[in-house]
């Protein structure tokens, strides 16, 4: 496979930068992963004030990287199908639907997570 010379990391420094800079960017400028990452502090937060165990805060954390990686893959795929075309192409919504319903799965997984994860402890709060 030829690379983009051009593109090309001439450093792990660089790399970094670029990395941040991709971070930075999805925090700009897509809203559902700023919404995301409110919701996942959150959910932190919660962790800290119930004092979740180990394995519960490795059960979070692994549902809230899920969640951002996979919006952040689903923004990839969608500027990727605006740079190809911005007519109506049916391969290009098939792309879209398909990295949209992945965010979902990996949402509704995380919330179920959650729930596991949660429930108890509010009911022990609660006395029941």
């Amino acid at each position: 496979m030829m690379k983009n010379h051009y593109y090309q990391n001439v450093s792990f420094d660089k790399s970094l930068k670029h990395a941040w800079s991709g971070l930075k960017l999805i925090f700009r400028d897509e809203r559902n992963f700023r919404r995301d990452l409110v919701i996942a502090v959150c959910v932190i937060l919660l962790g800290i004030l119930f004092k979740i165990s180990h394995f519960e805060w490795v059960a979070i954390s692994l549902v809230i990287s899920a969640v951002l990686v996979s919006e952040a893959l689903n923004s990839v795929i969608e500027a990727i199908c605006d740079t190809i075309s911005c007519d109506f192409k049916l391969n290009i919504k098939y792309a879209k639907d398909v990295s949209a319903g992945a965010v979902l799965v990996s949402a509704i997984v995380s919330v179920i997570t959650g729930l596991l994860v949660f429930i108890p402890h509010i009911l022990e709060l609660f006395g029941l």
